[in-house]
């Protein structure tokens, strides 16, 4: 017997199909008054919904679905205190133009005058409209699918962003006098960039000395790995001995739309890179604080920047070359600068000399740090025994493994240490360094890899990826009970707590230090938090423990022996998430900083 969809009788049941008619598959969101009908619905039509415990984490997951699979990711939530809390997505799907995402919210019945106090009553769309692409309250139930088929479509179309639909309860309940059909959006047009403006590019890195490509996560979202890789070897001459070609600099995010392994790669020798360059071409990023705005000290004084953006509004921007900024989508962009210079070789041994000595010089440093057992443990040993038992693990390696990491230590030591290989397989904090997404992207990349599969659609493998999360003791509070999200979807998640009691570090490795040097003691023998540090957190937390209690599994390791042994037990583990709670060293005394905003030249150049 075939299956029939249910009739549309109600006006959740028309936001239901006019989803399942944009061919989404699966909403984040938490349910409430009156949005459960529209959940319920959208089940009914064999659309998934994975139930968070915050709007806050579902909407990060949402927008990290979005960036994943090139479609907007959805969010469903109430009215009121559910928008203000899937609000944090929004900025975070807007600051990282990346993230296309969809928010549909419930809210007061139409006929609820603005000064009555309606339930959760909230003017939704005057308070998201400076903050998206496209923010609407349908003018009726039955223009509802038109609604949301905008939002949708703004949502990825030009530069990703945020859509917003407002669901009024009486819409939601209502029953359409008609319904009209909405088709799928198709994938937006290429966009061919000015051949002028790209032979000016071609000539600008022909007549370059020290040239430098700068890949950035706008690359990995428009699926341009196979364009660029042609790209960049099409630019090494046949002589494999030769390794003096133009070099390319990843982006966090960039990472893997060339494999981190491949020869032109300059991540380990990233402030040499960015100093000495005389020609950059700058490759789906921007030129915000990630790249120092393309300004000295760390960039060369005189570097011309070329910049290809899909977002015109982007280009000259802090110092990109206004003359060498190319409009247009990257993948077609490429392939018109690829023909200009096919018959380009660079020859620069001195730049290739001074690239290859800082990278041996960083790598070295880099090395002698994770090659060296530690006790109490280290970020880098405790990454590098992780990273080698893992991809021993994994069933083709390292290609298997999706990275997630957060933390200010956490993630920008494991961004050196965690290599991939294939792009969109590392997501961290990004552009607006946003703690708490960890676990909400997480799930979301376990949906987008292992149950819809829009991550990796052209991908035979049958291979399940797994899906690694790499959290420093401050992010993860901010989404820990999502904890429960995964253990109820029996999802396979394993979760790496980096533990150093506090913020950037903590305050002491030791309880009697802990307790004595940072808390007063009254006559009595209480603690009072008068001492307290700022940055310090509880110590030694048990977030193992807390991880049994959510409905998953959960390890304390303090040594090599118990780390490794902990690997191999929550890979063993498939029936929900798996907590391992590391303990390191605290870091006490160290200096609170964050090496991405360090002011001097060279600060933290290598952690890419």
């Amino acid at each position: 017997m075939s299956h029939q969809s249910p009739p549309i009788q109600t006006g959740a049941q028309l936001i239901a199909h006019s989803l399942k008619s944009l061919d989404v598959r699966i909403i984040f969101g938490i349910v409430g008054i009156p949005v459960i009908e529209v959940a319920e619905a959208c089940l009914a039509l064999g659309i998934k919904f994975v139930s968070f415990r915050n709007e806050q984490a579902a909407s990060y997951a949402a927008s990290a679905y979005g960036y994943l699979t090139g479609r907007p990711g959805v969010c469903l939530v109430v009215g009121g205190p559910g928008v203000l809390h899937a609000m944090a997505g929004v900025g975070n799907s807007t600051a990282n133009a990346t993230y296309p995402f969809l928010l549909l919210a419930g809210s007061a019945e139409t006929g609820a005058g603005p000064t009555r106090g309606a339930f959760q009553q909230l003017d939704a769309v005057s308070l998201l409209a400076p903050h998206t692409k496209f923010a609407v309250r349908p003018p009726s139930l039955e223009d509802l699918p038109r609604s949301i088929r905008d939002a949708y479509r703004f949502a990825f179309y030009g530069r990703p962003g945020v859509g917003f639909v407002d669901l009024p309860a009486d819409y939601i309940q209502g029953v359409p006098r008609e319904v009209v059909p909405i088709e799928r959006v198709e994938e937006q047009p290429r966009v061919l960039g000015d051949q002028r403006r790209v032979m000016a590019v071609a000539e600008a890195l022909k007549g370059a000395e020290r040239p430098l490509v700068v890949i950035g996560k706008g690359a990995a979202y428009a699926r341009a790995e196979g364009v660029l890789r042609e790209f960049i070897d099409a630019l090494i001459e046949a002589d494999e001995g030769d390794r003096t070609k133009i070099p390319f600099l990843p982006t966090p995010q960039g990472k893997g739309v060339l494999p981190d392994d491949h020869s032109l790669n300059t991540s380990s020798a990233r402030s040499a890179a960015l100093a000495g360059a005389d020609v950059v071409l700058l490759v789906g990023a921007r030129l915000n604080w990630i790249l120092h705005f393309g300004e000295p000290p760390k960039w060369s004084t005189g570097v011309r920047i070329a910049q290809i953006d899909i977002s015109p509004e982007e280009l000259d921007r802090c110092a990109a070359d206004p003359t060498l900024s190319i409009h247009g989508d990257i993948t077609s962009v490429i392939a018109q600068l690829k023909a200009h210079l096919s018959d380009h070789r660079h020859i620069s041994s001195s730049w290739s000399n001074t690239l290859s000595e800082s990278a041996a010089k960083n790598l070295a440093i880099a090395r002698a740090k994770a090659s060296t057992p530690t006790n109490p443990l280290t970020y880098h040993r405790t990454f590098s025994l992780i990273k080698s038992t893992l991809e021993s693990l994994s069933p083709g390696g390292a290609e298997n493994l999706v990275y997630v990491s957060e933390g200010a230590n956490t993630m920008d030591i494991s961004r050196s240490i965690f290599t991939v290989s294939q792009p969109r397989q590392r997501l961290d904090a990004g552009t607006y360094a946003t703690m708490g997404v960890g676990l909400g992207y997480a799930i979301a990349a376990e949906m987008a890899y292992n149950h819809t599969r829009e991550a990796s659609p052209l991908s035979s493998s049958s291979i399940r990826k797994r899906i690694i999360s790499l959290e420093g003791d401050s992010a993860l509070g901010f989404s820990l009970p999502e904890i429960e999200t995964m253990s109820r979807y029996r999802l396979p998640i394993i979760i790496f707590v980096i533990n150093n009691g506090g913020v950037y570090h903590g305050i002491s490795d030791n309880t009697p230090t802990w307790g004595a040097d940072w808390w007063d003691v009254d006559k009595e023998g209480k603690r009072r938090d008068i001492l307290l540090t700022s940055t310090a957190l509880g110590f030694e937390t048990e977030y193992d423990i807390v991880a049994r209690g959510l409905g998953g599994r959960g390890w304390r390791v303090v040594d090599e022996g118990e780390l490794v042994e902990a690997v191999r037990e929550a890979w063993r583990h498939r029936d929900g998430p798996s907590v391992v709670n590391v303990i390191v060293a605290s870091g006490v005394g160290g200096k609170l900083e964050f090496g991405w905003l360090g002011k001097e030249k060279g600060s933290g150049g290598s952690k890419l």
